[in-house]
């Protein structure tokens, strides 16, 4: 292992394979190494929950990101234990200190796991080796017990049933997708679900256990659901540890600016853990696959010298059971909300509106099987910002 780099990246997931294919579109000069706690390299993270489980022939070598002429050296399994801005060296776990020109925190995020003791059994569903230990209990006719009624709980549980599992479905609230869904289309596919064979338990989590064949979930109220899988899936939260003890930044994310740089000369963050400020809605931290790729290359690209802000808006898309959608900007539901359904009922556009200061700007669309709108969608986002319509129904048949 080298002991000083012109580059050293923190983490080891999509956000930093990017990185790297930014920084060598236009430098392959400087030294770049990748440190991981991860076992397992750069993986294209939407297939472990969409691909893998319903193409057929899909298998996970072909999600793997790094390019094999990135002259780039991984360290895997390794953890850092500290960044220091000042002197320019990250510590890893074994003691030994390594220097960088520049690094770039792209640590990713961690999934909640509400006291649970995850295993063969109980998983979360955020690491590549979470896919191989379902793949071996996902089995037809098997029985998966999933926490979390959000968009991984929702995107497994489509996934699950689509490969013949018996799927039970725990969740505090009313419907599927309901803090993101406005309710007409959160009902909708709630009933979707159920339809398909998908029970539906209301309650709150309180435990978990499992044996070498089975797990169990206890709910607060005293019911047992047992199966043969337990997943979790009820939200992560940013890795800024590393950020907060080197004195950088944080603010329910690393603080960067429009280049990308933290608080401390030097240090980048991208991914999971970057609060950016969205050119179209303000500061605002964004977990999906879009923004760990566009802020990858746009810091590698920074990085290789170029002059480049960030000025990208994520967007992203999931699909359920026959159904699908692409999104961009806020979507929740607690915001004003119109539901524009297409005449035959196939299909709808739902705006969701800012309150308060905001009122009046489309803070965010989804495009419930309305394909190729999403630069329609971003075009009005950024005019209502300085046109705001007076009624969420000036906006009907609008996209």
């Amino acid at each position: 292992m080298a002991v000083q780099y012109d580059v050293v990246i923190i983490g080891a997931g999509p956000a930093a394979a990017n990185v790297v294919a930014g920084l060598r579109e236009t430098n392959n000069t400087l030294t770049v190494a990748i440190f991981g706690a991860a076992s397992t390299p750069p993986v294209y993270r939407p297939d472990l929950s969409k691909t893998l489980w319903l193409e057929s022939g899909a298998n996970l070598e072909d999600s793997y990101l790094l390019s094999p002429d990135a002259d780039v050296d991984v360290h895997l399994g390794v953890e850092v234990k500290a960044i220091d801005p000042q002197a320019h060296h990250i510590t890893l776990e074994s003691g030994q200190e390594v220097s960088y020109g520049a690094v770039v925190i792209a640590t990713g995020s961690q999934p909640v796991r509400l006291g649970a003791d995850v295993g063969p059994r109980v998983l979360t569903y955020r690491e590549v080796a979470d896919y191989p230990a379902l793949k071996t209990i996902a089995h037809p006719g098997a029985h998966a017990v999933i926490v979390g009624g959000g968009y991984i709980g929702a995107e497994l549980t489509s996934a699950m049933v689509q490969n013949g599992l018996e799927v039970t479905m725990i969740m505090p609230e009313d419907y599927v997708q309901q803090r993101m869904f406005p309710q007409a289309l959160a009902e909708r596919v709630t009933k979707g679900f159920q339809e398909r064979g998908v029970n539906i338990e209301h309650g709150f989590f309180h435990s978990v256990s499992a044996t070498d064949s089975t797990a169990s979930v206890a709910l607060s109220d005293g019911r047992h659901i047992s199966g043969d899988v337990v997943i979790l899936g009820v939200g992560v939260h940013p890795r800024v540890e590393l950020a907060k003890e080197a004195g950088i930044a944080v603010d329910g994310g690393i603080l960067v600016d429009e280049r990308l740089h933290t608080s401390a000369p030097d240090v980048l963050a991208v991914g999971d853990v970057a609060s950016y400020p969205d050119v179209l809605l303000g500061r605002r931290r964004v977990e999906h696959i879009d923004n760990a790729e566009t802020m990858g290359i746009v810091a590698g690209r920074i990085l290789a010298g170029q002059d480049l802000t960030y000025d990208h808006t994520p967007f992203f898309w999931s699909d359920l059971f026959e159904d699908g959608y692409e999104a961009i900007g806020e979507l929740d539901s607690s915001l004003h909300t119109l539901v524009d359904w297409s005449d035959d009922g196939s299909a709808a556009v739902v705006y969701y509106v800012g309150r308060d200061s905001r009122a009046g700007q489309v803070r965010g669309v989804l495009l419930w099987n309305t394909w190729d709108s999403v630069p329609a969608a971003q075009a009005l986002i950024e005019r209502t910002a300085t046109q705001p319509v007076a009624s969420v129904e000036d906006l009907r048949g609008v996209i």
